[in-house]
């Protein structure tokens, strides 16, 4: 993160008296459970911007994102979901959103497909 966002992340931390990195970190890693990153994939492609996810999930560069794509994207009921549970205004959610979600998607995908969710083993 550049300085000037963590400075600035530090500062509304402060004021609001929460984790903002922390609380976004983790909404982020529930975005990145395999079911939800299928999901991710095919809103997006209902929404014309499949192309944009899937260069992050290939191994090439990622096409940045928009916070109204993200928006899309992710669906209103999913941002609002993350708007209640953050506490967070929903374009503060989406713009940080649409700087990591790229990013940390392409991490999650490092050989260039969709991890598959797997069966419970029987114990």
């Amino acid at each position: 993160m550049s300085d000037f966002i963590q400075n600035l992340v530090g500062k509304v931390e402060g004021a609001l008296g929460v984790n903002l990195q922390g609380e976004m970190q983790q909404q982020l890693q529930k975005l990145l459970q395999p079911e939800t990153l299928q999901n991710i994939l095919a809103q997006a492609d209902q929404a014309g911007l499949g192309d944009k996810v899937r260069s992050w999930i290939g191994q090439g560069s990622n096409v940045p994102a928009t916070a109204d794509e993200i928006r899309d994207i992710l669906g209103s009921g999913t941002v609002h979901d993350l708007v209640q549970r953050t506490g967070l205004p929903a374009d503060a959610v989406l713009t940080t959103l649409a700087h990591f979600l790229p990013q940390a998607v392409d991490k999650k995908t490092p050989d260039g497909t969709l991890p598959t969710t797997e069966p419970a083993k029987e114990a």
